[in-house]
């Protein structure tokens, strides 16, 4: 089993590549940047009766992911790449973004031990998907594991059943990650294992939510704490634009 790590890019060298950014430039790179990476973050077991994530308070206090962006949706349409992979889902089947053609899609990373946010945000997502009615079936959430080693494409899918029916949880050899997170400018860690456990070890990895219209093409970056009422709002009008 290789631990060693997929993707190292500190939000120094996130800064450094984008150059010197225009107006609209410097709010992605605004928005990319307030999703960055802390280090050292303890993977810690999720226990059934509380998937659906802590409450605000529990979220604001957690100190184990990157901080998030203020509480705005960020237009990135033309500065983030379309809607591209192929990865696994339970089954062990082939799921690509032709699978998502004529949806919207909600996607972010995260793993299926996450103590806080990617549960919280998970709450957040199926409560979107709740207030937009009948028009969730044109709407999809997926739940991308940047820890393959332990998220099994089963495990994923139970996941992410426990917050509703219109999410997918998908996860791929750490190569097919590491090219879908350097797509987004998603950065994240793997630690190797503390002792002799080898499931015992630390994941980092930064936030947001990747939002894509019917066509597959990258419209919205919001952060996790955005609130529910935003976002519904912001899917909406992808939905009649």
């Amino acid at each position: 089993m290789n631990f060693k790590t997929p993707i190292r890019l500190p939000v120094r060298t996130q800064r450094r590549r984008c150059g010197a950014p225009g107006v609209a430039r410097r709010s992605l790179l605004a928005a990319v940047l307030a999703l960055g990476l802390p280090w050292g973050v303890a993977a810690q077991a999720v226990e059934p009766g509380s998937l659906p994530g802590g409450g605000s308070a529990a979220a604001a206090e957690d100190t184990r992911h990157a901080a998030g962006a203020d509480s705005t949706i960020h237009p990135i349409r033309g500065f983030l790449p379309d809607l591209n992979f192929e990865l696994v889902a339970a089954g062990d089947k082939t799921i690509t973004e032709k699978d998502f053609d004529g949806k919207i899609v909600m996607m972010f990373f995260g793993y299926a031990s996450c103590p806080d946010i990617c549960p919280t945000t998970m709450a957040q997502l199926s409560q979107v998907m709740a207030n937009l009615d009948e028009q969730a079936d044109q709407v999809r959430i997926i739940f991308v594991s940047v820890d393959p080693h332990r998220d099994t494409p089963e495990i994923l899918q139970a996941y992410v059943d426990a917050f509703g029916s219109h999410a997918i949880g998908l996860t791929g050899t750490e190569r097919q990650i590491s090219r879908l997170a350097r797509r987004y400018r998603v950065a994240y860690q793997i630690e190797k294992p503390r002792g002799e456990d080898t499931n015992d070890y630390d994941v980092a990895h930064s936030r947001g939510i990747y939002i894509f219209d019917q066509r597959g093409k990258a419209r919205l970056l919001a952060s996790d704490g955005e609130s529910v009422e935003k976002l519904t709002a912001a899917v909406r009008g992808l939905l009649s634009s």
